[in-house]
């Protein structure tokens, strides 16, 4: 059995072609709408967070033979238990992660290392900062004293533990644009215009997690983006293609 830990979509697409492709296939997923988006013929769900001790666990009860780590290109902890669970149990570790996005040459765009280099960079562009980086780092932005003073917009998943994560730090209703992507130019366009943003801040997620349409938004606007590079681990077998996945597990 192939265990994909599928938190993206391009993850959950890889899964159904393994699917097809005659392999047992488990996904893993942290929430239930998450199950609900992974459920598909051929393919058993788990639902649920999984530690290092978990992920030993679950490829020792299921049998795993080889684990497709296509996680979210931020989400560090995850594969960094993923390839410690595999070399604990001799199963075969893949990572499967789509390309960056490009970003243009543009005068106004600010790179920053992680969550926390950005806040303070955007502290210094304008007062009302659009986020698009996901809840996971809100509270890093809510607790920065540079930003004290500022209007944070947060553009977040509509599911009821996120709105009540926002709530919780902070964030006033006006300020939560609560709404599933993928956007495209025009809506990014037209949400940091109606909400008056002054700077953008995201990360390079991948045309899959709609870096290239809110990067052009901002600079068809004219407005300061803060980009946040993705964290440098050292993957095993790096995949960018389904192919490539394909190949190394036959």
């Amino acid at each position: 059995m192939i265990l994909v830990l599928a938190g993206t979509l391009d993850g959950r697409e890889l899964a159904m072609r393994l699917a097809a492709s005659g392999y047992d296939v488990l996904v893993s997923v942290v929430s239930d709408y998450g199950r609900s988006l992974a459920d598909a013929p051929g393919i058993t769900v788990h639902t649920g967070q999984l530690d290092l001790n978990g992920l030993r666990e679950l490829i020792t009860s299921r049998s795993i033979k080889a684990v497709v780590d296509a996680s979210h290109p931020y989400a560090v902890n995850v594969s960094l238990n993923a390839m410690a669970a595999c070399a604990a149990s001799c199963a075969k570790y893949i990572r499967y992660e789509r390309d960056e996005v490009i970003t243009p040459a543009y005068d106004r765009l600010y790179r920053a290392g992680d969550a926390a280099e950005a806040a303070k960079l955007a502290a210094g562009l304008g007062k009302v900062i659009f986020l698009t980086t996901g809840s996971r780092t809100l509270k890093i932005f809510k607790t920065e004293p540079l930003l004290t003073g500022c209007r944070l917009i947060a553009r977040v998943l509509p599911q009821p533990d996120v709105l009540a994560e926002c709530i919780a730090l902070g964030f006033s209703p006006g300020d939560i644009v609560a709404v599933k992507g993928p956007f495209s130019h025009q809506l990014n366009v037209a949400l940091f215009t109606e909400y008056a943003a002054e700077v953008i801040v995201t990360k390079n997620s991948g045309t899959v997690g709609g870096a290239d349409t809110k990067i052009s938004a901002a600079v068809e606007l004219g407005l300061p983006l803060v980009v946040i590079g993705r964290p440098d681990v050292e993957y095993r077998n790096l995949c960018r293609t389904q192919e490539a996945v394909l190949a190394l597990l036959t």
